[in-house]
């Protein structure tokens, strides 16, 4: 009986202590996800961990992203963070700099395949998060970009937000001076263009 009660007493305090342990959300991207020229607490992934950090359970959230990053390097650092974090779901948010350099869309393809495969290999979720290009980048580029994160959802069966900037990128006055990311006022329609796919990979 005192052997039950003992064990019974440990899976208890192991359960609890699994319970208090916050999941995390890995976010892997470039400077629209890296809160360019605004300050940081003001970006659309701070104010996400301010949102997560009052759920019941809780979780964390942890921003890897950097300006300039491609698709490539972020397939070169994910296996790192994988380990490292160990998250639960990992948002995608790549692409922008492979479009506006031109790069050749089947390498995009590959790229966010092979992150995609990594994060599902190791146990996690996936958020795609697609991005647009200005219009002088020809319309069959542009919807070629557009169809990359539309398939490899579908074949994958991740999340998908299919425009990070929608409600946002045609309003100047919610826009940088370059046109391509925005304000600290903008952010907050960001955070909620990305809550609508990523919600429902809370669980």
């Amino acid at each position: 009986m005192l052997r039950f009660l003992c064990v019974l007493l440990l899976s208890l305090v192991a359960g609890a202590a699994q319970a208090a342990t916050p999941k995390t959300v890995l976010v892997l991207g470039d400077s629209l996800s890296a809160a360019h020229n605004i300050p940081v607490e003001a970006g659309w992934v701070h104010l996400l961990g301010d949102r997560l950090s009052n759920m019941e359970p809780t979780w964390s959230v942890v921003n890897a992203s950097i300006s300039g990053e491609t698709s490539l390097s972020g397939r070169n650092r994910l296996p790192a963070l994988l380990a490292r974090y160990k998250p639960a779901v990992v948002v995608l948010e790549l692409g922008a700099n492979d479009g506006l350099r031109g790069l050749p869309l089947d390498a995009l393809r590959d790229n966010l395949t092979a992150m995609i495969d990594q994060a599902t290999a190791a146990k996690a979720k996936v958020l795609l998060l697609g991005i647009e290009l200005p219009v002088n980048y020809g319309p069959q580029y542009r919807d070629g970009l557009r169809a990359v994160y539309a398939e490899l959802s579908k074949q994958k069966r991740t999340g998908l937000v299919p425009f990070l900037l929608d409600g946002v990128a045609l309003d100047p006055s919610l826009m940088q001076d370059d046109g391509l990311h925005p304000v600290a006022a903008g952010e907050p329609k960001v955070l909620e263009t990305v809550w609508k796919g990523l919600h429902p990979l809370l669980d």
